[in-house]
């Protein structure tokens, strides 16, 4: 259950004299750490769909199977409750025991990543707390949107520094435009790139020039860029990126694994060649049909996709011709 804001607030000094004492003692954290790195976040994440019934419930049976599958790619974590994982249809509830479901099953030695970003600050305090005690690793927060208009630099950088500063476990910020009309602007990542409890970004917005600044000028600090699409996941490594989370990692993960060590091997010929293959796959599960194509892709690969929760409708018989014609052309069908 989420703390009430009367129980979170208090606690803010007592988690920062915590992470002062002992930084590597947060709970669910078991990853060795090189020089220099709180965390290290280098690899590839599938944002994990969430499974659901055909009426429309939560399947842990066969959100479980799908995990067993994934433990035979060398993923660095997993990511819940993203974009991917339809975050704003899941109750309160719902996203606790997915979280909890999801670290039950998930081996130690690989990250648990949880998505906390609610619209308020309060409620991002509380619900991140929540998602420490049911077992998250790092909380991944997405930008308030609603009120975008008054989302000035200023004020994200406000509202980010003090779920930081309450969090009891990693944050990483999360920017994703497509979905929020929102780019975190970048005066405001460098500014949070200095809290100590601010680990990274997943930045999907796609603008590598944004990135490489971000890289270039966060490189004195303790953080780590991600890549949010497997569409320029390459070009993110080029340019200094520690890793990506992507959604067709819960289609193609093993061959995005394999991106990851051609480009960290320097194998750029060979990272280039895979790296087409993947664009068109790609941008079918996410901009051309999003969830409903890459729950459909998913079953074509072996794993658990099954239906979305409304609003969102299953693709029509000629979309799913299209999403087989992206995959087949590419050589993975």
């Amino acid at each position: 259950m989420a703390l009430s804001t009367c129980l979170t607030w208090p606690l803010r000094p007592a988690l920062a004299a915590l992470r002062q004492a002992a930084p590597m003692q947060r709970r669910g954290l078991s990853i060795p750490v090189g020089p220099g790195k709180t965390l290290d976040l280098g690899g590839i994440f599938p944002p994990l769909a969430t499974p659901f019934s055909p009426t429309q419930e939560v399947d842990y049976a066969q959100l479980e199977g799908n995990l067993r599958r994934y433990a035979n790619i060398p993923f660095r974590g997993l990511v819940v409750l993203g974009s991917n994982g339809e975050y704003p249809y899941l109750a309160p509830r719902e996203r606790l025991e997915v979280v909890s479901c999801v670290r039950q099953a998930l081996p130690r030695d690989r990250l648990l990543l949880a998505g906390s970003g609610c619209e308020s600050t309060q409620a991002t305090i509380e619900l991140t707390v929540s998602m420490a005690e049911a077992g998250a690793d790092v909380a991944l927060v997405v930008t308030p949107c609603y009120y975008r208009g008054a989302m000035t630099s200023a004020a994200l950088v406000q509202h980010y520094t003090e779920v930081a500063d309450a969090s009891p476990i990693p944050v990483v910020l999360y920017s994703v435009p497509a979905n929020t009309g929102l780019d975190l602007p970048l005066e405001a990542v460098l500014t949070l790139a200095q809290h100590p409890n601010i680990v990274g970004i997943k930045d999907s917005g796609g603008d590598i020039t944004r990135m490489g600044l971000m890289v270039h000028k966060t490189r004195q600090e303790d953080f780590q860029v991600l890549a949010g699409s497997a569409g320029f996941l390459m070009a993110s490594y080029a340019l200094g990126a520690s890793g990506g989370v992507c959604a067709l990692a819960n289609v193609l993960g093993a061959p995005l694994c394999q991106l990851d060590r051609l480009c960290r091997e320097g194998n750029w010929q060979e990272a280039r060649d895979l790296q087409h293959r993947l664009i068109e796959p790609n941008t079918a599960v996410t901009r051309r049909f999003g969830i409903p194509g890459l729950k459909k892709a998913m079953e074509w690969f072996g794993y658990y996709g099954g239906p979305c929760r409304e609003p969102l409708a299953p693709l029509s018989p000629p979309q799913v011709e299209e999403l087989r014609g992206a995959f087949s052309a590419n050589g993975w069908l």
